[in-house]
């Protein structure tokens, strides 16, 4: 019989895996369920920080207007899982066919995902994504791979 945090873990991982669906179908409606109402988000795009699911939805909708086909993908996703809260971290990779016809292979980015368990379902109420910096030029690095 599982643990109730191995259950809880495994419903994390669900809605990670979720993540990955979601942004393949561009389905906005999965995407929206996994977050919650007022999830900060601290994105790779300006501004610092995007409040609300609706903003989150928008970053979402701008990124799958580059793109006719697009896909995401997980590696080395750590989970810390708690009563109310908990954490994952892992790295991740968007990329696909842009609307132009070109592949991209897309760049990886370092993600942190922080959920609350809100009325029975782990929803993410703090994501952050990010690329490492060369501090000389203050360039973002985008071709390192896990």
């Amino acid at each position: 019989m599982p643990t109730q945090r191995e259950v809880d873990e495994a419903e994390i991982r669900r809605q990670i895996d979720g993540i990955v669906d979601g942004i393949g179908a561009k389905d906005l409606d999965a995407l929206r369920r996994i977050y919650a109402t007022d999830v900060v988000s601290f994105d790779v795009e300006p501004p610092l920080q995007h409040v609300g699911v609706e903003a989150k939805m928008e970053n979402w909708i701008r990124a799958f207007t580059f793109f006719q086909e697009v896909g995401y993908e997980v590696r080395d996703l750590t989970v810390t899982v708690g009563d109310e809260v908990a954490f994952g971290h892992c790295f991740g990779r968007l990329s696909g066919t842009l609307g132009n016809g070109t592949a991209t292979p897309g760049m990886w980015v370092r993600g942190t995902f922080c959920f609350k368990k809100i009325d029975g379902t782990w929803l993410i109420v703090h994501d952050q994504a990010s690329v490492p910096f060369d501090i000389a030029t203050g360039k973002g690095v985008t071709n390192l791979e896990p």
